[in-house]
């Protein structure tokens, strides 16, 4: 990684210490970024900055849906690298499966705190820091639960629902100078979506028409293209990476 040459660029990348942050911080970098990252465990995110390259990788652990997380973050990577181009808000949670008939609102109130006023949160602050002057992009991590009814991660579901409408309002705010979009990605192997697949792999692939579940790098280079020069003229749009699995949409 460290022999790659420099793009002048910088990346903040939260929930970026391992599965789909990880993949994106790694094309971001393998393509000559700079990145922080961020997380709640430090251990895994000084693991993360250790493969990535000391020189290329910061982080900056704590709470996503922490105001004051949140704007150390982005004043640490503004003293480490001077600016801030892309943010890629891929931090979530989803503490809890079942039916939202019965679904505890204190943990709604948890998953919507996470994965959808912590992206507005980091949007806020990386706009103010430097792109409203400078430009750049944001990349926010839907889901396809986003976009349909998802039994038993109804909760989630809906913040993803909520990010999607979010990437378009700031679409429309931050431009023309910044882009902003997202990825609806569908089961990715992951340690937070086995719950989806464990046990089951063979099975919960056979239903993708391109015969896999995604891994990390399929999100990592559709984030690399949406805060890339070959993006330019595309903003407020969800890029659905799903395997093909919407084709089988009604087909019972």
């Amino acid at each position: 990684m460290t022999s790659v040459e420099l793009s002048g660029k910088v990346a903040l990348v939260t929930g970026g210490s391992r599965g789909i942050g990880y993949g994106v911080a790694e094309a971001l970098v393998a393509r000559g970024d700079r990145v922080c990252l961020t997380g709640r465990n430090e251990d895994s995110l000084k693991e993360a900055v250790e493969q990535l390259g000391a020189d290329r990788a910061i982080y900056v652990a704590g709470k996503a849906h922490d105001e004051a997380h949140q704007a150390v973050t982005v004043e640490r990577t503004m003293e480490a690298f001077g600016r801030v181009d892309f943010l890629v808000n891929n931090a979530g949670t989803n503490p809890v499966f079942g039916p939202i008939a019965d679904l505890d609102l204190d943990v709604a109130r948890k998953v919507f705190e996470t994965n959808v006023v912590s992206a507005l949160g980091f949007a806020q602050k990386t706009w103010h820091a430097w792109q409203k002057d400078n430009g750049g992009a944001i990349v926010n991590i839907a889901s396809v639960a986003g976009l349909s009814p998802s039994p038993f991660i109804g909760a989630y579901g809906i913040s993803k629902a909520a990010m999607i409408n979010l990437t378009v309002q700031l679409a429309h705010e931050y431009a023309p100078k910044v882009r902003v979009n997202a990825i609806a990605p569908a089961v990715v192997k992951t340690k937070f979506a086995k719950a989806l697949y464990e046990g089951r792999e063979e099975e919960a692939a056979a239903a993708y028409p391109l015969g896999r579940l995604g891994v990390p790098s399929d999100i990592g280079g559709a984030a690399a293209f949406l805060t890339s020069g070959q993006s330019d003229w595309v903003t407020g749009q969800t890029l659905v990476v799903d395997g093909g699995i919407f084709l089988n949409a009604g087909t019972g």
